[in-house]
């Protein structure tokens, strides 16, 4: 089963905030209370200590549940009075210390309550902006009348780090038409710009026979998008993006915009596709004089083409080593596309320990066998004849 766009694994992530567990809060509570009661008791009444678990409540509201800080509250209060109790003392002085943490217990929970609301409007917000992103982009995998197209698209689902990573593939009459672009910056202003691409894209790939063209609409696409966000007070952004148009023949057409270069892999093989007429990204074009370059390059009926963003080349581990993308392709060039992009999505895990900082679009194409083309077109005549 491929990695299309999805909800589940990312937002039940992100939805496991790093609350205590039950064993870590049982452990702190226990270890805290015997610490400041072993000290009461051996100061006697000359310093009284147990008051000072009045701040045990709101500890646990800043980093734990709001039960746990219901526990913590009444587990304070009760050790205060049974201290008091023991160690005996002023009368006056023990109720007041009771009704005290009484009162900074009820405090600590009130906040723990906001905090948690707060917390879950955050991963709501989060989630519906990735779910948002998902609803956009078609699922994959794709099939057009060339290519199969598997992938993986892993939107981050933090709200400063929210990227905008999209892809789109559009059958027209003159081939299978490719994007996949990123936007320059993070944040939700990220996601305009790359909708606005998006947008544009499918309103060209179909009906513009030239790559240049759907290029050229791209760039007028970003910069609209800039116009409109100076207006709102918004910074203006760039786009990197790659775009290929695939037909029958044996070569690919390409125009790079600043983006990451595509592999080619073949068993055994894995090497970036030299383009260098690569040009600037979209949005960038009055800085340069050069126009974006169509270019070609062969792609093979027994190739695969692997085309991603750079949440996959800038992913670091723990040691802030980058991930070898070109090495792990070379390992898994006899892959199908669908093994080899679930692979590269678990080794990409595995390697960042499970926490992007960027979001990952990665897809996978293969030509479709001659073979296969002529059964599907059989099969469509008889069907237009019946």
């Amino acid at each position: 089963m491929s990695d299309g766009p999805r909800s589940g694994d990312a937002a039940g992530g992100q939805a496991r905030r790093s609350f205590l567990s039950t064993a870590a809060f049982v452990a702190w509570l226990v270890l805290l209370t015997a610490v400041v009661v072993v000290l009461d008791i051996a100061t006697g009444t000359r310093v009284r200590l147990a008051p000072l678990l009045v701040f045990l409540p709101a500890f646990f509201a800043g980093v734990g549940t709001l039960r746990q800080t219901v526990v913590a509250s009444l587990w304070a209060t009760a050790i205060v009075g049974c201290s008091a109790v023991y160690l005996g003392g002023n009368l006056f002085g023990n109720m007041l210390s009771v009704l005290f943490t009484a009162a900074f217990g009820a405090l600590s929970i009130v906040t723990c309550r906001y905090r948690t609301h707060r917390d879950e409007m955050v991963v709501r917000l989060r989630s519906t902006t990735a779910a948002l992103q998902r609803q956009l982009l078609r699922p994959l995998p794709l099939v057009t009348e060339q290519v199969t197209v598997e992938g993986v698209y892993q939107p981050v689902e933090e709200d400063n780090m929210v990227g905008g990573d999209v892809y789109e593939v559009a059958a027209s009459p003159y081939g299978t038409r490719v994007l996949i672009a990123d936007v320059q910056g993070k944040g939700l202003p990220a996601i305009g710009a790359a909708f606005a691409v998006l947008g544009a894209f499918r309103d060209v790939a179909h009906r513009e026979p030239a790559l240049s063209v759907i290029v050229d609409a791209l760039e007028q696409a970003v910069v609209r998008h800039n116009r409109f966000a100076t207006e709102t007070g918004e910074p203006e952004r760039f786009v990197t993006a790659l775009l290929l148009d695939i037909d029958g023949g044996l070569h690919v057409r390409a125009v790079n915009c600043g983006h990451v270069p595509p592999y080619l892999l073949r068993p055994g093989q894995a090497a970036a596709v030299a383009l260098p007429g690569t040009g600037v990204p979209l949005g960038l074009a009055r800085l340069t004089r050069d126009p974006h370059v169509v270019e070609r390059f062969a792609f093979p009926q027994d190739a695969t083409l692997v085309l991603c963003t750079d949440g996959v080349t800038d992913a670091r581990n723990a040691h802030g080593d980058f991930y070898p993308l070109r090495a792990r392709l070379r390992r898994w060039g006899e892959l199908p596309p669908e093994r080899l992009t679930a692979t590269l999505r678990a080794d990409l895990a595995h390697f960042t320990g499970g926490n992007p900082r960027d979001d990952i679009a990665v897809l996978a194409l293969r030509r479709r066998s001659r073979r296969r083309l002529t059964v599907d077109r059989s099969v469509t005549r008889h069907a237009e004849q019946s």
